[in-house]
């Protein structure tokens, strides 16, 4: 079920609001930047995030688009302390079906390690674009 949770980088300069259903999985990712920045997330579909304070503090880091073919994939961080909040990406198959985003989970303001710990989790070689198939290694993930 969603449940609309609150979430903000690490010195607090950005927030936001995310509808996420977590019983639908937290990812991991084995592509560079998701292995390189230890980047947890969880889908939200449409443009439904609200950043409610920050806007301005927000960064932007696009990947080449040759790196991952479906398209660029916009990469959101604070200026200020360099956390990752959340991407935006957009695809034209389910369950996308246009724009999303990825939110970061390790944002979550509301929720408690328990509930992450209870999260089911989904893995994703997005180092060979099979982004929904997992890796035939995932521990290091």
């Amino acid at each position: 079920m969603k449940k609309t949770h609150s979430g903000s980088c690490h010195c607090g300069a950005i927030r936001f609001t995310a509808p996420i259903d977590l019983d639908e999985g937290i990812r991991k990712c084995n592509c560079t930047y998701c292995f390189k920045t230890g980047y947890r997330k969880a889908f939200v579909y449409g443009d439904s995030v609200i950043v409610t304070e920050g806007e301005a503090r927000i960064g932007h880091y696009a990947a080449d688009p040759s790196s991952w073919p479906q398209g660029t994939i916009d990469h959101m961080f604070c200026t200020k302390c360099g956390t990752q909040v959340f991407s935006r990406g957009y695809l034209e198959f389910e369950p996308f079906n246009g724009w999303f985003h990825a939110v970061n989970v390790s944002t979550l303001d509301d929720v408690t390690p328990e509930e992450l710990d209870a999260t089911p989790i989904l893995y994703e070689d997005g180092l060979h674009d099979r982004q929904m198939q997992a890796p035939s290694v995932t521990a290091y993930l």
